[in-house]
């Protein structure tokens, strides 16, 4: 039984604390359609997946015009599976990654919208680019090698910790650099921050922040 008091409470609280011009992702993922449909009837449009195949899964079941963002790490023969309907992948962590991207949205005749995951957390089990890298494939991009993908912006995760001050250090370099590439070409999306963080990410810049269980609960689902 799902508890929709509960629910609406955690929703409107989370929209509370975000400002108008910074865009929510509920996080989704291990939640049942049930709990998602009933987000989405509270008028969120934008929900982020971590899985392929939980995604292939859901995607059916629900209503046609929701946002679906990637947001966990995606292997490069996945992105097939996707490419006809994702509206971002925010988890661009290698080139080959953004080659296999723009190989499917040419495809289906579309651009695929992403975002580099550059590492800012000094945790070895994070994804994500070097600042080099990030860089270069951005350069790259600005001279016309990815036709059919659109880079939007940074995505990055703190470093997992009671430390706050580490987390907003973290996000303060990730903002520096989005300035930096943005004076390139302008960015519109630093993503950053999460349910226990994403005031500290909102305070360091992050105009989208990704809130799973701050608004569904903890996920203790069996799938």
């Amino acid at each position: 039984m799902i508890n929709d008091l509960v629910l609406l409470h955690n929703y409107q609280e989370i929209i509370k604390q975000i400002p108008e011009n910074v865009q929510l992702v509920a996080v989704s993922k291990m939640h049942p359609v049930e709990k998602i449909q009933q987000v989405y009837d509270l008028g969120q449009r934008v929900f982020g997946e971590n899985k392929v195949q939980e995604l292939l899964e859901k995607f059916p079941l629900l209503p046609g015009d929701i946002q679906w963002h990637l947001i966990g790490h995606l292997q490069t023969n996945k992105v097939k599976y996707i490419a006809e309907f994702i509206d971002t992948i925010q988890s661009v962590d290698s080139e080959k990654l953004l080659t296999e991207i723009d190989k499917q949205a040419e495809k289906y005749k579309r651009k695929i919208k992403v975002l580099l995951q550059v590492k800012i957390a000094e945790e070895e089990t994070k994804f994500g680019l070097e600042i080099n890298e990030a860089k270069e494939l951005f350069t790259d991009y600005l001279n016309g090698r990815y036709p059919n993908i659109e880079i939007t912006g940074l995505m990055g995760m703190a470093t997992f910790t009671e430390d706050k001050n580490q987390v907003r250090k973290e996000f303060m370099y990730l903002k520096q650099i989005f300035d930096q590439l943005s004076l390139l070409k302008k960015l519109d999306t630093l993503s950053m921050g999460m349910s226990d963080d994403f005031q500290i990410a909102i305070n360091c810049g992050a105009n989208s922040v990704r809130i799973g269980s701050a608004i569904f609960g903890n996920r203790n689902y069996v799938r």
